[in-house]
């Protein structure tokens, strides 16, 4: 006598399968997100002014939240913060004229985004 299979034990079966392979993607995309994060971190870092060192050092990561399926982590200046929007879009002289900016939070930013599409693509391919 053959083994015989019910539609419903299937349909259990493939789905089963199926969420099997939407948590191990939906991790591998948390782990990108984290490790994309970090990289924007030292990529700010790297070319952030370095007047004193304090600036540069103040940056880190943050987990902001996260569900079941997604992660939402923050690049920010622990400490320093008040002063991140001014180096990066320059502002007023107190005599006239302007500071110029020195863009490095904007590039970071986008060649973050860049890193986590490739990522996320490579991870969905192996």
């Amino acid at each position: 006598m053959a083994n015989t299979v019910s539609v419903d034990q299937l349909a259990n079966v493939i789905m089963q399968g199926l969420t099997e392979y939407a948590d191990a993607q939906s991790d591998m995309v948390k782990q990108s997100v984290k490790d994309v994060s970090k990289e924007v971190k030292k990529e700010i870092s790297a070319n952030a002014p370095k007047r004193t060192g304090a600036y540069k050092k103040s940056w880190a990561t943050k987990k902001t939240k996260e569900t079941s399926n997604s992660l939402t982590m923050t690049v920010h200046s622990k400490n320093r913060y008040q002063i991140a929007h001014l180096l990066e879009h320059g502002h007023a002289k107190r005599g006239g004229g302007r500071v110029a900016a020195i863009p490095h939070i904007a590039p970071a930013e986008e060649h973050g985004a860049t890193m986590l599409q490739q990522k996320i693509e490579r991870g969905l391919r192996e």
